[in-house]
């Protein structure tokens, strides 16, 4: 039986010309963004990662309960949460001005 976020998940694959894995680091540079015009932070401000672990970690847990595997869980945190923590600490560093 599939689940009607599965159903969800995969009408938006049949409509966009990206893989799954790009999904997700799309999904995830958008909750950076929202996050910083959201909630008027910098973009060195390590909160500005929390909406896009929260809504990672969201949808990890449906994928888990729909039977998907713990790695391949893991596998879309990370790539959900790699590139925005990437702008982060380059902002940090001073490196991108925020």
């Amino acid at each position: 039986m599939t689940s009607g976020y599965q159903v969800f998940k995969l009408a938006w694959l049949s409509v966009l010309p990206l893989t799954i894995d790009a999904i997700h680091i799309y999904v995830g540079v958008l909750c950076l963004i929202a996050a910083l015009l959201l909630f008027r932070l910098k973009l060195s401000s390590l909160w500005a990662l929390l909406p896009g672990l929260l809504f990672s970690m969201a949808m990890e847990y449906f994928d888990l309960r729909d039977g998907f595997g713990w790695l391949a869980s893991a596998k879309d945190i990370v790539n959900t949460n790699a590139i925005p923590l990437l702008f982060v600490l380059l902002a940090r560093w001073d490196l991108i001005r925020s």
